[in-house]
Order: C-alpha cells, then structure tokens, then sequence
C-alpha cells in the first residue's frame, strides 16, 4: 500500500512541475509580444483550461473531430510556447506572427470553448434486434389431426297412432303502424291546396296530387288525405 501511494505522489508532483513550468513559459511568452500584467497571466489559464476541457470531452463522449481538433490546437499552443521560450525566438524583438497569433488567441479559445460546451452530443444508434427466424434445416411438424367424434344417435319414437297432431300455431299478424301525426298548419295548408284544385277543376284532389303539390312522403299524404275527407 505504501509503494501505491508513493508512486501516486510522484505523479502529481510530476504533473505539478509540468504544469508550472507550461504556465510560465506561456505567461513569458504572452508578456514578450506586448500582453502585461494580468493579461500575461491569463493566457496560460486560458490554454490549460481549453486543453483539459478537450480532453474531458474526449473522455467522457468518445474520440470525436471536435474534441481531437481543438485538443491538438491546444497542444500545439502550450508546446509552442515551450520551445519558443528556449531561445529559438528573440523574446526582446519576437516577430509580427508571434504577436499576431497572441493578440488572436482570446476568439479562438473563446470559440473552442463555447463548441465543446454546447456541441450537440449525438447517441449511438441502436442496432435493431433481428426477429427470430427459422433455419433452412428446421422441419416443422404437423398439427396432429384429430378425427371427429361421431354423433350420438338419437332415439326416434314414433307418435302413438291414436294421438292427434297438434294444431297449428297461431300466425301473428303485425299490427298496422300508426298514422303519422300531422301538424295542424299543415293541414290547413293542404286543405286550401285542395279547395283551389276544386274551384278550378271540379273534382276532389286525389293523394298523388296532393302529394306533389305539398312535397311530402306518400305515407304523410295518406295521413293528410285522410284528415281532409
């Protein structure tokens, strides 16, 4: 258990020294191309800060484009400044790229940041389960046939001679359906209908007539006619 720990520590001491000797040489470097105060300092926060959160992203949702591309940009950034800053670069004098890429850092961090926050992060589809299927060497066997009962045979007794066949049923006739009622304006409709076909032809209106000159359906004119007999 003590080896374990011991060997604990010694990582995060080295990820200690690591790390600090990166923030200083970012924070330099910041500083050489024009960035004082608490704006050298910022720098190495903000290239750390976008390196860990690549790398989370990459952890937590799997390898992706995004997380790799801006992960590498971040990199690229914190080697960069290591190697600048060992005298590959005359820090009193650095080049107009070196401050173009440092005054340009802020936006690309920003933009980084905020794509690995709110990137829509899409599931792995789900393979369907295949339906079962039925190999090429299953044999399926039969429903077994059932043969079918035989029908018990029923006694037939013959009637005593002396009996006398039973009469017939009574046949139910159906009531004849009730007249419709008829509205009484419609029968003083009809009853002027009919006088005016007096007046002009002589003769009482039949039901057909009546029918098509009041529009109704027979069995109303049956009703009607009758009211006016």
């Amino acid at each position: 258990m003590a080896r374990a720990a011991l060997r604990v520590d010694a990582v995060l001491v080295q990820a200690i020294i690591a790390g600090a000797l990166s923030f200083a040489h970012l924070h330099d470097l910041a500083a050489a191309a024009g960035q004082d105060g608490w704006k050298a300092w910022a720098y190495p926060v903000s290239v750390d800060l976008l390196l860990v959160a690549a790398w989370r992203r990459l952890r937590s949702d799997g390898p992706s484009r995004l997380a790799w591309s801006w992960f590498l940009i971040a990199l690229f950034a914190s080697l960069g400044a290591n190697i600048a800053t060992a005298g590959f670069l005359d820090l009193a004098n650095p080049p107009g790229l070196l401050r173009l890429g440092i005054a340009g850092w802020p936006a690309l961090a920003f933009l980084g940041g905020t794509l690995l926050a709110h990137s829509a992060k899409h599931p792995a589809p789900v393979p369907p389960t295949p339906a079962p299927s039925q190999g090429a060497d299953t044999v399926t066997e039969p429903a077994p046939q059932t043969e079918p009962e035989p029908a018990p045979e029923t006694e037939t007794t013959s009637a005593p001679a002396d009996e006398t066949p039973a009469a017939p049923a009574a046949v139910c006739v159906p009531a004849p359906a009730p007249a419709p009622a008829v509205p009484a304006v419609l029968v003083d409709h009809a009853r002027k209908v009919a006088d005016e076909y007096r007046t002009r032809t002589g003769s009482p209106i039949d039901t057909d007539t009546l029918r098509t000159r009041l529009g109704v359906p027979p069995h109303l004119a049956d009703a009607i006619a009758a009211h006016l007999a």
